[in-house]
Order: C-alpha cells, then sequence, then structure tokens
C-alpha cells in the first residue's frame, strides 16, 4: 500500500513539473496598446505605432553597441526572476534592412552598456542572424549565421547565469541555435528585456515590426 502511494506522489510531482513547462508569464501581441509594465528608453513618439499587425518602430540612426549609446525607442520591461528550470522568451521580427548594421534585437538588458542582443542584422550587405554581448560597453560577437527571411522568431533559453540565443524563419518549426553565454555581471538593478530598432538610414523612413512576444516557463 506504501509503495502504490509513493508512485501516487510521484506521478503527482511529475505531473505538476510538466504542467509548469510552458506556463506563459506574459504575452503581448501588441494590439491597441502595450501592455502593462512596458517602457521606453529615449523615446521619440512619432516614430513607433501599434497597428493591427503588431508594433511598428522607425528604425533610426544611432547604436547601442559598444559606447555609442543613443538608440532611440528601445522598449523595455522587467525581466522576471529566473526559475530554477529556466525561461524562454521569444519575439516575432520582421524587417528589411538596407543600411550597414541596420538592425532589431531581441536583448536581455540591464542598461546601454551590458546586454546580451540576438537580432537581424544586414551585415557587409547580407541578412544575418547575429547575437552578441557586452559588458561594461565592451562588446563580444559571439555568432553571425546566414538569414534567408525578412520575418524571423528569436528566443533566448535563460537558466542561472546561462543564456542560449535561438532563431527559425517565421514559416519553420525547428528552432537553430545561434550560441551561449553567460549574463554580463549585471550592475545595481533588475534585468530587464529590451526589443531595439537601430542603425537604419537617415534619408529613408522604414519601419520595423514586432509581434507575438511571450515569455514562458522553459
Amino acid at each position: 500500500m506504501r509503495m502504490i502511494l509513493r508512485l501516487a506522489f510521484f506521478a503527482i510531482v511529475l505531473a505538476g513539473v510538466t504542467a509548469a513547462a510552458g506556463e506563459v508569464l506574459f504575452e503581448d501581441h501588441f494590439q491597441g496598446r502595450l501592455k502593462p509594465g512596458w517602457s521606453w528608453v529615449r523615446e521619440q513618439r512619432e516614430a513607433w505605432r501599434l497597428s493591427e499587425h503588431g508594433l511598428e518602430v522607425r528604425v533610426q540612426p544611432g547604436n547601442l553597441w559598444g559606447k555609442s549609446n543613443d538608440a532611440k525607442n528601445v522598449l523595455v520591461r522587467p525581466a522576471p526572476q529566473v526559475a530554477p528550470e529556466g525561461i524562454a522568451i521569444s519575439v516575432t521580427v520582421e524587417n528589411r534592412p538596407t543600411a550597414q548594421y541596420e538592425q532589431v534585437n531581441l536583448s536581455w538588458y540591464y542598461d546601454d552598456s551590458h546586454m546580451v542582443k540576438l537580432g537581424q542584422e544586414l551585415v557587409d550587405g547580407k541578412l544575418c542572424i547575429v547575437m552578441g554581448r557586452e559588458e561594461n560597453d565592451r562588446t563580444r560577437t559571439i555568432k553571425i549565421l546566414p538569414l534567408e527571411a525578412f520575418k524571423v522568431q528569436l528566443r533566448f533559453l535563460v537558466k542561472g547565469n546561462s543564456l542560449r540565443g535561438q532563431f527559425r524563419p517565421a514559416d519553420s518549426e525547428s528552432w537553430q541555435d545561434v550560441g551561449e553565454c553567460d549574463l554580463p555581471a549585471p550592475p545595481a538593478g533588475q534585468p530587464k528585456i529590451s526589443l531595439q530598432f537601430y542603425q537604419g538610414p537617415a534619408e529613408i523612413e522604414r519601419w520595423a515590426r514586432v509581434s507575438d512576444f511571450r515569455i514562458e516557463r522553459w
């Protein structure tokens, strides 16, 4: 009888673990308004808008990579506490860049000088997925991979002090690993999740789009 009760107990525990995996902690489809918790760094209100397709942001000149921390319309929200099993953060990005290093990123962000970024970027005329790490404005490119889709899903898997970046074209079901790194040594303050749009051309008005932002247990 004790053995039966013990097996039943472990079955309940395992069922709870299974139910927790994939549990959505927050999501925003950017329909009509930004959900509470978002805030802007260097906001230019005329350069972002919400449409039926998601959040659209004009990609303007400016940078966050290294010491030139002047990118506009950096969207941030507090990151949830990383559970022992980890969290997954994903978003769909759509852009057709033409300027060198023009990019739209998902970022694990403490401030302009401490972050890990993963994004769609134009590098030497080629569309790429780029992952990089920055600490005290010192930058390190982790990986650059070719990309053949203007619409792509980006994902972070964060567990403990480790972060793994992944991507997949929006019409694919398979995630591809980009790279993995430890989190930057944080300054004071809570880590944030950020969406970033920068290194766009000044003479062309072009808008990138993000949608289907989600944070879930991993």
